[in-house]
Formats: structure tokens, C-alpha cells, sequence
């Protein structure tokens, strides 16, 4: 359905924090402590700018903003070292994984692309229950840029065999939006952070203005083509 006259769903890609899995706190937590190591005071105000970004690329981003030098193989791999420590308490969000047991009931491919690393992917999946739904996952670590570029979405359809006019891509935040639209999809934009919202979420084709908290499934499947 989506668009008027717009070329049929055939596959649905799924950002995972912020859209799967509600992990931008736990993310903060984990980047927090290890700007803390370096002697720099994060806070949720900044990284509200840098929100959308991949692993790697945020603490780069971060780092540049607060003109310091960082070692990111290391901030890296301690970032997720704090991360790991940190699932137990990770959730899923009910609307969009209502919507995942929807779609995968219906048959629609689908598929995560993520800028997060794949072990990561793989245990948020696990730890909310969603991993045997979702069983193809696309890592920005695969591919050659993460968001706003569009690559991780490109190499999504690819492994599902959709062309990307095909693909509806579901976001919480800007570089996401910007990519899926990059890389010629639709996309379905539940932003993370409402207030302000940024105006760039008015180029998504499915804007959620108030965020997780007013979707409903049963519109976005609608919207989507299976019901």
C-alpha cells in the first residue's frame, strides 16, 4: 500500500536501537563511561545530536565535538564490553515487535540493517525474543560507510532479493531516514527524539510525529500492504 501509485512492498528492513530494542539509554550508559575514562563529562544533550549514528562512527563524531583524541579500536571494543554487561536489562519495544510477528506471519521478507557491530545485533535479538524472526542481519561493520550513506540498506535488499523501490525501511532517527531515501526506498520514520523534532524526519513517507508511543501495528501494516 504506503504511497498512492507506489510500487508494492516486498520487504520490510528494520533499524534496531531505538526502533527493535529500546537501547539508547543503555547505549548512553555504556558511551558515558567510556568518555568518563577519558576525562570528558558526556551528556544525554550532546549525544542527543549524534543519535542514529553507528558504533564506531559516534564515538568518532563525539570525540571530534569535544576535540579529543581518540584510540577507537579500544573506545570501541570497551563500549561493548559495557554494553554486553548491560542486556539483561534491554526491552523490546511492544508496537514495532508486535508488528515484526505480523509480518513474519504474513510471509514478508525482512531483514535488520543496523550500525551497530553483528555481535551486538545478533544479542539484542536474542535477549528480546526476536532472533528466529529475524535471521538476516546487516552490520554497517559489512559494508563500506554507515548511515546517512546507504549502504547497509542496499546490502539488505540485496541479500533478500528485493529491489530497493521494493523495500520499506523503518527509522528512529535522521541518518536513517536519510539513507533509506539514498538508497531509493520508502521509509517509515518513529523518531526517537520528538521534542524538538528535526524537520529533516518530513522527507520520511511515514511520519510517526510523536513517536514508539502513538504507533499503532495495525496502521503500519496497513500502510505496508497486509491488511
Amino acid at each position: 500500500m504506503g504511497e498512492a501509485g507506489a510500487a508494492p512492498v516486498e520487504a520490510v528492513l528494520w533499524d534496531l536501537d531505538g526502533v527493535l530494542v529500546d537501547s539508547e539509554a543503555l547505549l548512553f550508559e555504556a558511551e558515558r563511561q567510556v568518555f568518563a575514562e577519558a576525562g570528558v563529562d558526556l551528556t544525554a544533550e550532546v549525544k542527543a545530536g549524534f543519535v542514529g549514528l553507528g558504533g564506531t562512527e559516534v564515538l568518532a563524531a563525539l570525540a571530534a565535538h569535544y576535540g579529543i583524541e581518540a584510540d577507537l579500536p579500544r573506545w570501541v571494543e570497551r563500549k561493548m564490553d559495557l554494553v554486553h554487561a548491560l542486556y539483561p536489562g534491554l526491552q523490546a519495544f511492544e508496537p514495532t515487535s508486535t508488528l515484526v510477528r505480523e509480518l513474519a506471519a504474513a510471509g514478508m521478507p525482512m531483514a535488520v540493517a543496523s550500525g551497530s557491530p553483528l555481535s551486538a545485533i545478533d544479542a539484542s535479538l536474542t535477549a528480546v525474543g526476536l532472533a528466529d524472526l529475524l535471521p538476516e542481519r546487516v552490520s554497517v561493520d559489512q559494508v563500506g560507510a554507515g548511515k546517512p550513506a546507504p549502504d547497509v540498506f542496499l546490502a539488505a535488499a540485496r541479500r533478500l532479493g528485493v529491489a530497493p523501490e521494493h523495500c520499506v525501511v523503518i527509522e528512529d532517527a535522521v541518518p536513517g531516514v536519510l539513507a533509506a531515501k539514498a538508497a531509493g526506498m520508502r521509509c517509515i520514520a518513529i523518531p526517537s527524539i520528538t521534542d524538538p523534532l528535526d524537520p529533516r524526519f518530513e522527507q520520511a513517507d511515514l511520519l510517526i510525529r510523536d513517536g514508539m508511543a502513538a504507533v499503532d501495528a495495525t496502521t503500519l501494516l496497513t500502510w505496508v500492504g497486509v491488511r
